[in-house]
């Protein structure tokens, strides 16, 4: 087999493509699915049998993937080459290995006796896992059966006492990828339900401590391995994240609508897996450990809510609840004392709750409301407790809703979850603020209903007003209430957006925010959702600097709500109307600059803060006492602070009129970050007191502030205010010109030279 190895003139394999080789020497073939992974496996048998001589007392073990034959399109090998002693092993390893090299596979490879191989298996549960996959591929096959008959029963032995050290593992694992029912890029393999646990479910299931591999998992792996195989061929190479821009070729190669339906399928089958390991580790530490007994050796039943007691560690219906007809409420209450307890719901719980439990009238009796807010408020018991009802169809029951926003794609870069995670992580997150509001119970519902529009065509905000409503209604809400959950859905953007995009020291932004929240209560509902929104979003939507601004907006709209009155805009910086000029001060994130000329001098700083890597958040330009004044807020693009001396100097030499400074900004690539989408303005007539507010959207670009800035400046307009918003690799820069700019001639070459600088 190794002559059929291409060779150069130097005797050593080609360094030509190694898809090539791996198909010319071994014969793996393609494709997709069961049938194809055990034809893999068959393939590479074949090859590696015709690499190992006749020998008694050696034995080439598969484990891993090849042991399994579940073998992916580029997956690596993983072999053992075991002994009795003989002499001479490392040659003939060497003799194994370096055809499998050669032929441009990747292998994990160990040299091992029986003897060996189980003591590193006692010392690294991995590679205990790892040895209940072996599988003898040529040689000898009497010490290849000693090493598999003893590895298992030493795993059914120890499996009870080395779990625990298997589950801190595992849990690092998933806090290090996520969970990949909710992700958008999620890993396949290491993920939280993901292939790495199905081998988990198959080791828990080996050792006897419960039936792991139901059906519903079994057909849940098979379909993640088909998501494998499938993204192996559609990238051509071994990976095992399924990233975006992939997911629409892999769903076709899987017979899938397109690129949602993909990660659609993958997050029901992902929540198959996790459920059931959940299931298994309780299984175990129950075994392990036991539980508290009575005097018969039973569990001890203890009540923990109406109708729901604890046995054995879990959640159960107490027997009256069983024998009776169940109200209604009986699942949300259920739920709710799982979340505030932190104790899973048995699974025949489950299975009984969704068949016999009734379903709720329109609207619902006050005590299901008061489960549903027990249960969104719980805090940390919120999202698994809510994920267990999902995954037996009790979520349906209680918002019909939930049916069209479950593992629903967010295609937005800022955020981290599918869309039905992300309204339960919302709810979760608002709960730490339930205290600063009049009406938690209502912060709490619309945190969990705020994204509902989203999916449907138009402005999910709008469109998710009626939907909201509908649900407050159905829960039973009486009609001022319904309409402030629908106020929370339409607004829950407004300030952030209003926060970042526009001038909080103009009255009109303060007026109108006012006049759209009405009071001070739905203000702060407001305020707490915000916050939730976004820790629930990702950490890339919010940061100190946003947070400082929107609580900047609350305080100067609660003002104006609480005295009718508008706040006065705050004073300049007092050192900058005094000394010598031009005036420079850099303090954290803040730059301000003071000079005798306004001309140009916004374009100017913004220039001398790109040159030095930072990027503007927000900038002010004004004239007090005949000095021109910018102040900006500044953080740096590439998370390293600028040096303040050369910083300082550069600004000081800029604005004194050295354009030597902007010239090596100008000499620079400046690439946008953003997509292809062409750059738009948008103009705002009635959003400043004296101002008329130019929007550019358009991508995000190093020196984009200073080139837009210098243009308007070249074309007479006089930037007074300007904002800098970052949505992921685009921008929403707002620039608030000086003036009423009636003519639509004069706007549109303002705005011909503003896209021109772009």
């Amino acid at each position: 087999m190794t002559s059929l190895i291409k060779k150069n003139a130097s005797g050593n394999a080609e360094n030509g493509d190694a898809n090539l080789l791996i198909n010319e020497v071994v014969g793996v073939p393609g494709g997709i699915g069961e049938a194809a992974r055990v034809g893999r496996a068959a393939a590479y048998d074949e090859f590696l049998r015709g690499l190992l001589p006749a020998r008694d007392g050696v034995a080439l073990m598969a484990v891993g993937g090849l042991g399994r034959r579940q073998c992916a399109p580029y997956g690596d090998l993983d072999l053992v080459l075991l002994h009795a002693g003989v002499p001479g092993t490392d040659e003939l390893a060497a003799s194994v290995w370096y055809p499998i090299w050669d032929a441009g596979l990747r292998l994990d490879h160990s040299v091992r006796t029986v003897s060996e191989a189980l003591s590193v298996a006692q010392d690294d549960v991995k590679v205990a896992l790892g040895l209940l996959d072996a599988r003898l591929v040529a040689g000898d096959q009497a010490l290849a059966d000693a090493l598999t008959r003893t590895a298992a029963d030493h795993w059914r032995r120890t499996a009870v006492r080395q779990l625990p050290g298997l589950r801190e593992i595992t849990v690092a694992r998933w806090q290090a990828h996520g969970e990949l029912a909710f992700l958008l890029e999620g890993d396949l393999k290491e993920a939280a339900g993901g292939l790495r646990d199905v081998g988990l479910l198959r080791a828990i299931s080996a050792a006897g401590i419960t039936d792991a591999l139901r059906p519903a998992v079994r057909a849940a792996h098979l379909r993640l391995l088909d998501t494998r195989d499938a993204l192996h061929q559609q990238v051509g190479r071994r990976v095992d994240r399924l990233v975006a821009q992939e997911r629409d070729g892999v769903a076709a190669l899987l017979g899938l609508e397109d690129g949602d339906a993909l990660l659609r399928r993958v997050a029901g089958d992902a929540r198959t897996v996790s459920h059931a390991l959940d299931d298994a580790f309780r299984a175990a530490d129950r075994l392990r450990s036991g539980r508290s007994r009575g005097g018969n050796g039973s569990p001890v039943r203890r009540p923990v809510a109406r109708d729901v007691v604890e046995h054995d560690g879990e959640l159960v219906l107490a027997r009256t609840a069983i024998g009776a007809r169940p109200d209604p409420s009986l699942s949300l209450r259920v739920a709710a004392a799982a979340a505030t307890t932190r104790l899973p719901i048995a699974r025949a719980t489950c299975e009984w709750l969704a068949a016999y439990c009734p379903p709720l009238p329109a609207p619902w009796p006050a005590e299901a409301r008061a489960a549903l807010t027990t249960l969104l408020g719980a805090g940390p018991g919120l999202v698994p407790a809510w994920e267990t009802c999902d995954r037996y169809g009790l979520v349906d029951g209680w918002l019909p809703e939930w049916t069209r926003l479950r593992s629903l794609p967010q295609h937005n870069p800022v955020h981290r979850y599918t869309l039905d995670r992300h309204l339960v992580q919302a709810a979760h997150e608002a709960s730490r603020h339930a205290r600063e509001v009049d009406r938690p119970d209502l912060l709490l519902l619309g945190a969990l209903l705020h994204d509902i529009g989203k999916g449907l065509p138009g402005d999910h905000s709008t469109v998710g007003v009626p939907l909201a409503e509908t649900v407050a209604t159905r829960v039973g809400l009486p009609a001022p209430e319904v309409a402030l959950i629908g106020t929370l859905v339409r607004l829950h953007l407004l300030l952030p957006d209003v926060a970042t995009r526009r001038d909080l020291a103009d009255p009109v932004t303060i007026a109108s925010v006012a006049e759209a929240v009405g009071d001070t209560g739905t203000l702060d509902l407001l305020h707490a959702l915000v916050r939730a929104d976004a820790a629930a979003t990702g950490p890339a939507a919010w940061s100190d600097w946003k947070g400082r601004l929107v609580a900047e907006l609350v305080a100067r709209v609660r003002t104006a709500l609480d005295t009718g009155v508008l706040p006065e805009p705050p004073a300049p910086d007092p050192a900058l109307l005094a000394g010598p000029l031009p005036v420079v001060h850099l303090t954290g994130d803040r730059v301000a600059v003071a000079a005798a000329d306004r001309r140009g001098l916004l374009a100017t700083v913004a220039g001398c803060l790109a040159l030095h890597r930072l990027e503007v958040l927000s900038a002010d330009a004004s004239v007090v006492d005949g000095r021109a004044l910018v102040e900006c807020r500044v953080q740096p693009r590439y998370g390293l602070p600028a040096d303040p001396v050369p910083l300082r100097a550069d600004l000081r030499r800029a604005v004194a009129g050295d354009v030597s400074v902007t010239q090596r900004l100008r000499g620079r690539a400046l690439a946008a970050r953003g997509s292809g989408a062409a750059p738009r303005v948008v103009w705002h007539r009635e959003a400043a007191t004296d101002a008329v507010l130019l929007e550019l959207r358009a991508a995000d670009a190093a020196g984009l502030l200073y080139r837009v800035a210098g243009a308007l400046d070249e074309a007479g307009a006089l930037v007074r205010a300007a904002r800098i918003s970052t949505l992921g690799a685009d921008v929403v820069d707002a620039f608030y010109l000086v003036g009423g700019w009636p003519d639509d001639a004069t706007r549109a070459r303002l705005e011909a030279a503003v896209l021109a600088a772009v």
